[in-house]
């Protein structure tokens, strides 16, 4: 049997704003399980979460930890996730492995931006949620403005499991008892705002209640997991991490009162077999095994490293797993629980668990684990994670280094959902694109560090691309002796523009032979050439008809290559005659932001010569506005918009069209061409 029953595991991840001090919260329960004998702190660098070198430097979590701990016959899994918006991707993807997810506020800061982030998302995937202040070491009156704040930012639904009295120094329960003398509000309408919001999803109960009868704690439990799965109840604890006031009370919450995997909603994955495409899981440990991967490591000593959430069945150390749809497989040779950087090894973990495992090449994020071939067509549901948008051309600084720095890349992009890798053929670059300029930072920082790669960076290309505005003709005769046989062709050659976004047309009008048809592809083959070489700037041209009509030929010096040149000779006359011009990738922007900010952005994004389309309220105070922008504008824009809005705003962008630039960016264009040839 599993180490834990389904029943006695409760998985959460502690989400919120860099500074929240979540991974000295982890400290501080570890502590209070007795699981380490002191507490580490980020100052000191020495925490169970943050161990990588990194996070060291940092003093922030850069990656998601996983740790563990048992508290009253439970096994609590605690996933603690990077605060800074730039590392959201890991944040998302670690709260596919748990059933609640814990809410870190700042008694000191307040709500903060990642606060409504999660809070937000928290609601759309209707996820149970539950807000944890910390820092209550602070003036009481500052702590009544939290809760009064969180009540009206969040709504009505959230209320306090417990209230910090002494100034502080302890916590009261308000859900056990309904006395005693906090810092602020009283315990008794605390317990009684908990009791009626609790009942309101029983109506049983609720006629009880009303009729003046006793309802007991044990009563409570199916309707207080029932109002958190409908997000009709988010309760709201209050602890201070540095001096443990409160880390007792939040470890029973946890243990008791957190949802087990079988008291939660369960997990839905998408089926191609079945008709409605959705698959629930069921978390029974006699079940087929159906796990997925929420987090992938390389660690420098164990190598690749898979960490996954079991949501059906049991697996076994030695047993064979199934990847996706089923065409790979391979051995569980070791079955780890994870704790920080240290690893222990199991030989069985049922449903609910979060496990590991090590050096199995074939596993990346998202992966789905299994152990029958009817499950091969079983797909994880979509994470809906965010747009990377921000982009460094990277190249090595070593000559002979472009193979490793491309297995550095493939490395710490696996690892974090929100990096990826774009390989530009046209400019020749390999761009590496993230969330925020801090972002790429700690990737180039990693890969140096960790790989001893180093890469130069800079802005990626803007993706210009030239074309031509009316038709014209060129022509070109190409002869050339060298005492044997020589080289001979001529060319006649018309071109058209094309409607935006046609790309290119060769059409063969040749008649009675004037040049011989082996020798049509050797025209073409030249005309090729200018389209990526460009005739303008050297950019890519496009939206054209090229036509070649007439040309000679000669039986003896006629050759491929004579097509080749006067092809392309004859295509660049009749380009330079058509009017050329450059064109620029216009992208469409769509901006979420606070509303006090919409006189900001609008005028930031007119002075990027941008157009606004629309602007809508998106809710709790938040506008969204969509535009069309030169990407060329944009080069700074995340590092501008989080200064406009205070590190609340967030944008996305997708490619729309292409729009001719100005004159003045054309001849600046082409200038630059010219001097670097």
């Amino acid at each position: 049997m599993p180490s834990y029953n389904t029943s006695d595991i409760r998985n959460i991840a502690l989400v919120g704003q860099a500074g929240s001090g979540k991974t000295s919260l982890v400290e501080a329960l570890l502590y209070g399980s007795g699981v380490i004998g002191s507490q580490g702190s980020i100052e000191k660098g020495d925490t169970v979460c943050d161990f990588d070198p990194l996070e060291r430097r940092h003093h922030h979590s850069l990656n998601t930890a996983v740790v563990g701990l048992d508290h009253n016959g439970k096994r609590i899994n605690i996933i603690d996730t990077p605060g800074y918006s730039d590392f959201l991707g890991q944040a998302f993807s670690a709260l596919s492995a748990v059933e609640t997810m814990a809410v870190v506020v700042n008694a000191q800061s307040g709500i903060e931006p990642m606060t409504r982030r999660m809070m937000e998302w928290a609601a759309e995937q209707h996820m149970c949620c539950m807000i944890i202040v910390n820092k209550i070491d602070t003036d009481p009156d500052h702590l009544a403005g939290i809760m009064r704040d969180i009540r009206e930012t969040f709504g009505k639904e959230c209320l306090a499991l417990n209230l910090p009295a002494h100034h502080g120094d302890r916590v009261l329960d308000c859900y056990e008892h309904d006395s005693g003398d906090a810092d602020f509000s009283s315990v008794a309408d605390a317990h009684t705002a908990l009791l009626e919001q609790v009942v309101e999803v029983d109506e049983t109960l609720m006629e009880r209640y009303l009729e003046g009868d006793d309802v007991s704690s044990e009563e409570l439990h199916a309707p207080f997991e029932k109002a958190l799965r409908d997000a009709h109840l988010i309760p709201v604890c209050f602890v201070s991490a540095r001096t443990g006031t409160g880390i007792p009370e939040l470890l029973n919450v946890l243990a008791e009162l957190a949802p087990n995997p079988l008291e939660a909603s369960p997990h839905a994955f998408i089926d191609e077999d079945k008709e409605s495409k959705e698959l629930l899981a069921e978390p029974d440990d006699d079940k087929p095994v159906l796990a997925h991967v929420f987090k992938v490591d390389f660690d420098p000593f164990v190598g690749k490293m898979a960490l996954f959430r079991i949501h059906q069945g049991t697996v076994r150390k030695g047993s064979e797993l199934l990847i996706n749809d089923g065409s790979t497989s391979f051995k569980v040779a070791h079955l780890l629980h994870i704790q920080g950087k240290e690893r222990l090894e199991i030989d069985e973990a049922g449903a609910g668990d979060i496990c590991a495992v090590a050096k199995v090449d074939e596993l990346h994020l998202d992966a789905i684990l299994h152990d029958r071939h009817d499950q091969d067509h079983v797909h994880p549901s979509p994470l809906n994670l965010p747009t990377p948008v921000v982009g460094l051309a990277l190249e090595p600084k070593r000559r002979g280094d472009e193979q490793k720095v491309s297995d550095v890349l493939n490395k710490i992009t696996e690892e974090d959902p929100c990096l990826e890798i774009e390989r530009d053929v046209s400019a020749n670059e390999t761009v590496l694109r993230g969330l925020g300029d801090f972002h790429l930072r700690v990737a180039l920082e990693k890969m140096d560090d960790r790989y001893h790669v180093q890469v130069a960076s800079r802005p990626p290309s803007i993706p210009y691309r030239e074309t031509i505005t009316r038709a014209s003709q060129g022509h070109c005769r190409h002869k050339k002796q060298t005492g044997g046989a020589g080289q001979f062709g001529e060319v006649f050659i018309e071109v058209e523009p094309l409607p935006r976004g046609t790309g290119f047309e060769f059409v063969n009008r040749i008649t009675g032979g004037a040049i011989p048809s082996q020798f049509i592809p050797a025209v073409e083959k030249g005309v090729r050439q200018v389209l990526e070489s460009g005739a303008v700037a050297g950019y890519p041209m496009q939206d054209v008809r090229a036509i070649v009509y007439d040309g000679k030929f000669h039986s003896v010096d006629s050759k491929e290559i004579a097509f080749v040149v006067a092809g392309r000779k004859a295509f660049l006359d009749a380009v330079s005659k058509a009017a050329p011009i450059m064109l620029e990738p216009i992208v469409n922007i769509d901006v979420l932001a606070p509303e006090a900010n919409m006189g900001d952005i609008t005028g930031d994004i007119a002075s990027r010569r941008g157009r606004i389309n629309s602007s809508d309220m998106a809710g709790n105070g938040q506008l969204t506005v969509n535009a069309r922008v030169p990407l060329s504008e944009l080069s700074n824009y995340a590092s501008v918009l989080k200064s406009i809005t205070g590190g609340e705003g967030s944008y996305t962008l997708a490619l729309s069209d292409y729009e001719p630039v100005p004159a003045n960016m054309q001849q600046k264009l082409a200038s630059e061409h010219q001097k670097g040839h």
